[in-house]
């Protein structure tokens, strides 16, 4: 069973930057297209932003292209989020799997962007 472990979150004020990693265990990394997505209390969780296996084909969502960057360095099982330009609406708590091959989840970052 595949484990992530995402940190890098806190508390920032708007228009700041954050960078959040994602790291899992495991020896298939390098073969799966990553994502991360947040959740935010009572709403359904977004896919955001993802990347294919080879550290190319990224999408965003609407709500964070031009502000997010999402890499990968698959040597070392890590996947990054920049944030840049932060909104409050990026509050959330953010996580990492594999899109096209969901596994168990970690315990995400608490992201929180202030006024």
């Amino acid at each position: 069973q595949v484990h992530f472990v995402e940190s890098g979150g806190g508390l920032v004020q708007a228009g700041g930057s954050l960078r959040l990693s994602c790291t899992a265990s495991g020896n298939t990394f390098r073969t799966k297209t990553v994502g991360w997505y947040r959740q935010v209390p009572g709403r359904e969780g977004e896919l955001i932003a993802r990347i294919g296996r080879g550290g190319d084909a990224e999408v965003y969502a609407d709500s964070v292209q031009g502000r997010f960057t999402i890499f990968r360095e698959n040597f070392a099982n890590t996947a990054w989020l920049q944030m840049n330009n932060l909104k409050i609406e990026d509050t959330a708590v953010y996580y990492c799997n594999y899109p096209f091959a969901k596994t168990s989840w970690g315990r995400g970052t608490q992201v929180t962007v202030s006024s």
